[in-house]
């Protein structure tokens, strides 16, 4: 079984749909309303959990009911919650309105996410016991740093998602292992357009890039190997929230299990072509059964028909 910690935010997701997304300023009528569980530290975990990982969960909710529900869905989905302190205030909550088509736009109110500032006494040990860390940028970066340099001095595996999008420091860089942007956030961190382009750029400063292209698969690249393209099925989607959490989750899981990379992108990207077909954030996310069954079979497979998410995360 592959041992995953995640340092990240655990949010209360407030989610509107509406058949097409407001302008500026623009006031439109939604058809529902959700309050599900989310954050991206917190979708990858259960991601990770539901698809076979052992799953360490770090961070903070606050002492309120958002907390309380928040730990309890970790939980839940075989979390482990130890490390996941209560704050004095709010849970961080996010705002998300999506349309029928699918997409998403999200507002997110950082809360009791912003009171961890860096590891405590038994996160390092935590971190060490695992196969990977995987990082989002939903904290503070001096926390997100603090995990990357503790995985890094333990040989453990880090996986970045650079979400939000901002300039990341030459020593966050340095102590990453694969990084995982989508296609806007690649475009963000390096001015290129082009994924292709993006991820050559990025290789300068991490060792591996899997860029996420939405219906268009996904992106790998390393260094002194050649660039792999694994396609997309395709599926209606009907909420693209947290699919890129969904597949993270997923291809920790996969190469902690050793599989090749182009499987483990295929198998991944499955996993985020189902949460797609779903609505929520964690309510979406697949098992571990119905990710082998939708998977293409035996080796190699990943090169083949394969599936991606979306581009949100």
């Amino acid at each position: 079984m592959t041992a995953i910690a995640v340092l990240g935010s655990t949010n209360m997701d407030l989610v509107a749909y509406v058949p097409k997304a407001p302008r500026l300023g623009e006031t439109v009528t939604g058809r529902s309303f959700r309050t599900v569980p989310g954050g991206k530290g917190a979708n990858q975990a259960v991601a990770a959990a539901r698809l076979g990982g052992e799953v360490v969960m770090i961070g903070a909710v606050g002492a309120d009911e958002f907390g309380v529900r928040l730990r309890s869905a970790l939980t839940a989905a075989g979390v482990e919650t130890a490390a996941l302190r209560t704050v004095e205030g709010p849970s961080g909550t996010a705002h998300i309105t999506v349309d029928d088509e699918g997409a998403n736009s999200i507002i997110v109110i950082p809360g009791a996410n912003a009171h961890v500032t860096g590891l405590e006494a038994d996160d390092d040990a935590r971190i060490a016991a695992c196969d990977a860390l995987l990082l989002q940028l939903e904290l503070p970066l001096e926390a997100v740093l603090a995990g990357a340099v503790a995985a890094r001095a333990h040989g453990v595996r880090t996986v970045l998602t650079p979400a939000p999008a901002q300039p990341l420091p030459a020593e966050l860089l340095a102590a990453t292992d694969l990084l995982v942007p989508n296609e806007h956030e690649a475009a963000a961190l390096t001015g290129l357009t082009d994924p292709r382009q993006a991820a050559a750029a990025l290789l300068q400063d991490v060792p591996e890039v899997v860029i996420t292209l939405g219906a268009a698969g996904s992106l790998y690249a390393a260094r002194g190997r050649e660039a792999l393209t694994v396609p997309a099925p395709r599926v209606r989607a009907v909420d693209t929230t947290a699919a890129g959490d969904t597949f993270v989750g997923a291809l920790a899981v996969a190469l902690g299990e050793g599989r090749p990379m182009a499987d483990a992108l295929a198998w991944a990207s499955c996993a985020a072509a189902l949460s797609v077909q779903r609505p929520g954030a964690q309510d979406s996310m697949p098992s571990r059964a119905e990710t082998d069954a939708a998977a293409p079979a035996g080796p190699g497979a990943g090169t083949g028909a394969a599936a991606a998410p979306g581009a949100s995360s």
